[in-house]
């Protein structure tokens, strides 16, 4: 006899094709995933087998490998009967190069485990094009000597694809040389410093290959990969999705944060997919849902349009369905907050993840609490030095040259300015694509940041004393990837909220920035926050958390507690001070894959869509509407 729970969720995931196991977020999928591989190799370890891995690269599987490498040292997970096949390589590419997955796998994993060297086989991105062919052909021999993969972990693309294999790959495709898809170079374009950098071809494991494993495992977090999971998990096998090939696979699943999973029907719209329980939280999603699903303002909907929809059930449960969407409209009428309405005279801390991440995601708000006469200080968290171009320092540096006069720099000071300055133009017009910079050139491009970050919250009325540069250790490599948060990133946070005790602070909650910056940023002070508040914070509460999005993502309306309503000379002022951001205008060095629009547009894109969704709710018509969600528990 199944049982009502296992009845209900058999319901709820009834529309996926392959098994899928949701979990909250990133951290709690990677120490899944990484448990379930360790029980694998433990087990044939047991037997006297080999275990044979096929192994993806890329930010998804780091936490998987950081748990692998915890559990071997402390927990004695022997990787010595462990033969390991990675999926994919860009081709050409240098062993060595900073973008190579031979020295990402050694970074991040090999080196740290007893795999033995003969046992690793990775893609080689250094053959010349005759020997390609054989190469491929050598590998599929090797891993059929292997025994065949026992487990292969995948991640997913934004365009659907598992290793390199693009929308078009046949499913008994094999390893062979590819020619990547364009939102693939586009995806890759921030480690390569630019896509014109990325490889246009790779090697990769194929379709067929992957698919005669005996067990698969894919991984995706974020809600950037909602849409792509859920047509590889909801819709029919096409060649366009490569991932959606799972679904004909005996013994796959799909392992996701609630970001990713994000787009399925059990998450997205539950009561499509089985019988809920219908709490306020989960009638307002629905209301909000039918209202936009029939453009129809939430206090005009009636029975018959619930009926219509297949919410017989929410209006069994709620008889009187008029009342609860009247109690939903004023609800949703609560949370819009004009200025009176919002801080004042309090003391807040706005943290920033880039040097513009707080004009453009809450620039609306931080203008209205300037006016508010709160004592404010912006912490930007990082330098966002990698995000300047070349060309930009050696503008500065010219404007240098062209004012040493007006500056009263002359003789010796200035010949030592222009030594200087060759050495850096000498550097710069030899540098490789995505070289690390030298420590002078770093240090000018933080300062250009800086700079630009003072102007913009210029514009909103603040000065050069309420910016605070606390540039924390983490995002200190010179490259797109960064260290884990450490103690010292969260010790700075902490210093700095014991010192300024606010009310108030302010966080980046969109969390799928291409690079991985705002969810550090976010752990860091999620871990000072719980340090301050354990320890006092000497005015006898904690601060309130408003979490702000708007650079990647915004709230959706079900989620905000707080929409926040914007004017059209506000909006002006929000974009001027984006503007400020010289560095990041008409072409940003990390722009994300997904969206072609500069930052600017898309915060007014995002706040007046946001205004004008909740005008179709039925609420007043706003220009524009920035959303927030407080009260959080980090």
């Amino acid at each position: 006899m199944i049982s009502p729970r296992a009845s209900e969720s058999w319901a709820l995931s009834r529309r996926e094709r392959v098994p899928v196991h949701i979990f909250e977020d990133p951290g709690q999928v990677a120490h899944e995933v990484a448990h379930h591989i360790a029980k694998v190799i433990r087990h044939r370890n047991t037997e006297g087998w080999r275990t044979v891995l096929g192994l993806t690269t890329g930010s998804t599987p780091l936490g998987v490998y950081k748990e692998l490498i915890r559990l071997h040292r402390h927990d004695g997970l022997d990787f010595s009967g462990v033969v390991t096949f990675n999926l994919n390589e860009y081709y050409p590419m240098e062993r060595s190069s900073l973008q190579s997955y031979h020295r990402f796998m050694r970074e991040h994993l090999f080196d740290h485990i007893n795999v033995p060297e003969s046992q690793i086989h990775m893609p080689n991105g250094e053959l010349s094009a005759a020997e390609v062919d054989n190469w491929c052909t050598d590998y599929e021999t090797a891993i059929g000597e292997a025994g065949g993969l026992d487990l292969v972990l995948l991640r997913i693309g934004r365009s659907g694809h598992i290793g390199f294999n693009e929308p078009g790959s046949g499913r008994r495709a094999r390893t062979r040389a590819v020619i990547l898809d364009e939102i693939t170079r586009k995806d890759a374009a921030s480690s390569f410093f630019g896509e014109e950098n990325v490889p246009r071809r790779g090697l990769t494991m194929g379709v067929g290959t992957i698919l005669d494993a005996r067990e698969v495992l894919l991984m995706a977090t974020g809600e950037g990969k909602s849409n792509i999971i859920r047509r590889a998990v909801e819709e029919p096998v096409c060649d366009e999705v490569t991932a959606s090939y799972l679904q004909d696979h005996p013994s796959s699943a799909i392992y996701l944060d609630k970001g990713a999973a994000g787009g399925l029907t059990r998450e997205q719209t539950p009561w499509l997919a089985a019988n809920v329980e219908w709490d306020l939280p989960m009638a307002k999603r629905a209301i909000i849902w039918l209202s936009e699903k029939l453009n129809k303002a939430i206090p005009r909907l009636e029975a018959a349009d619930f009926h219509n929809s297949h919410l017989h059930s929410l209006v069994y449960a709620h008889p009187q369905i008029d009342e609860l969407c009247l109690s939903v409209f004023e609800d949703l009428l609560q949370r819009v907050y004009y200025r009176a309405q919002l801080p004042a005279g309090k003391q807040v801390i706005l943290f920033s993840p880039h040097p513009d991440d707080d004009v453009i995601s809450m620039g609306g708000m931080l203008d209205k609490l300037v006016r508010n006469d709160n004592e404010i200080i912006v912490a930007y968290m990082t330098n966002g030095s990698v995000a300047v171009f070349d060309a930009d320092v050696t503008r500065y540096l010219d404007f240098v040259e062209m004012c040493l006069e007006d500056l009263g720099i002359s003789g010796r000071a200035a010949a030592e300015y222009r030594a200087r300055r060759q050495e850096i133009l000498d550097f710069l017009a030899t540098k490789q694509p995505a070289q690390v910079d030298m420590g002078e050139v770093q240090h000018i491009k933080a300062s250009i940041r800086y700079s630009e970050a003072v102007a913009g919250i210029e514009v909103l009325g603040l000065g050069r004393e309420n910016a605070r540069f606390i540039d924390l250790p983490f995002y200190q490599t010179g490259r797109v990837g960064k260290k884990p948060i450490g103690s010292d990133d969260v010790r700075i946070i902490l210093d700095l909220m014991e010192e300024r005790q606010p009310d108030h602070i302010f966080v980046a909650g969109d969390l799928s920035d291409p690079h991985g910056t705002h969810r550090k940023c976010y752990v860091a002070i999620q871990q000072a926050l719980e340090r301050y508040n354990a320890e006092g914070s000497g005015i006898g509460k904690p601060p309130k958390v408003w979490l702000y999005r708007g650079a990647w993502q915004e709230w959706e309306i079900h989620q905000a507690d707080v929409f926040t309503p914007i004017s059209k000379a506000e909006m002006a002022r929000k974009i001027e001070a984006i503007f400020k951001h010289e560095s990041q205008k008409d072409r940003a060095m990390f722009p994300g894959a997904h969206d072609d629009r500069e930052f600017w547009q898309r915060a007014h894109d995002r706040n007046t869509g946001t205004a004008a969704a909740l005008n179709r709710l039925g609420l007043p018509e706003f220009y524009a509407a920035e959303a927030f969600v407080t009260g959080y528990s980090m």
